[in-house]
């Protein structure tokens, strides 16, 4: 274990293996989209529902709805916001962040940690630091396969750019924090890890059923700005090959609130298991 940042690297150590296998399972899954949307051409893949997509389908395009799944970056934005793709993302959040802070009070650890000079704020943000790394990697595994994918064939470098591909990876990890912030605030304020999973898991699920019922049900449009899946928008970058701007700096701005939120709490806490 390094002596430099050893929160952090004791963080990621923990979690290696699990870290290894998300990272391998997003690439090969990204590959699959990849390999699906190059040998059958979107237009035949949903040609049963004609050439109109209803509403309910634009929540799988990682769009907010100007981008149609039965086309190339609608059906590799679909592999943005697939669920299998969500429960990675939630996965890594879920195990990081529950033992940056809860999962230690809860086995009464948080002491022997605390006997070093170690800060409050120090403990945080190595903590931290270590949740986002693990992210970005995760993100990375995802766009790197399909920069790839679509360098290696023509027919989707005609319709996808790469520019695209990276600024949704980008949008990718605005999205992971935006989803870390108020889970590593919840870390910091309850007792148990529990839950911290809980808590992870609703934003992620409860978030995209929001999404897509506000989507699907005209009455229900409001709520799609309580979603963070409004504000990721994927198939959009995909499409259109640059970073919207507005969503992007509500995802940042939701993931810095939380963190900043989460350092307040931990300031004025009791440690005590």
């Amino acid at each position: 274990m390094r002596t430099r940042f050893p929160l952090f690297w004791l963080a990621l150590h923990r979690r290696r293996r699990m870290l290894a296998l998300l990272a391998l399972g997003m690439a090969v899954f990204e590959a699959l989209i990849v390999v699906v949307a190059r040998e059958i051409p979107p237009e035949q893949l949903f040609g049963s529902i004609g050439g109109s997509v209803p509403d309910s389908m634009k929540a799988f395009s990682g769009s907010t709805g100007d981008v149609s799944i039965a086309s190339d970056p609608g059906l590799l934005g679909a592999g943005l916001v697939h669920p299998f793709w969500i429960a990675m993302q939630l996965t890594a959040i879920g195990s990081l962040v529950a033992a940056a802070v809860a999962s230690e009070v809860e086995a009464g650890t948080i002491e022997l940690l605390m006997v070093r000079p170690v800060s409050r704020a120090r403990l945080l943000a190595e903590r931290t630091a270590a949740v986002l790394v693990a992210l970005l990697a995760l993100n990375a595994a995802a766009t790197v396969t399909m920069a790839a994918g679509i360098a290696l064939s023509p027919t989707l470098r005609h319709h996808v750019s790469l520019s695209g591909v990276f600024a949704a990876g980008a949008m990718g990890c605005a999205f992971a924090l935006c989803l870390t912030g108020p889970a590593m605030a919840v870390s910091v304020a309850v007792r148990r890890r529990a839950p911290v999973i809980g808590a992870t898991i609703a934003l992620g699920a409860v978030g995209f059923a929001l999404n897509f019922v506000a989507m699907a049900w005209k009455p229900a449009a409001p709520l799609r700005y309580l979603s963070p899946f409004h504000y990721y928008t994927p198939g959009d970058a995909l499409a259109h090959g640059t970073l919207a701007a507005g969503p992007l700096s509500v995802l940042l701005a939701v993931g810095v609130l939380g963190l900043g939120t989460a350092g307040a709490l931990l300031a004025r806490r009791d440690l005590a298991p």
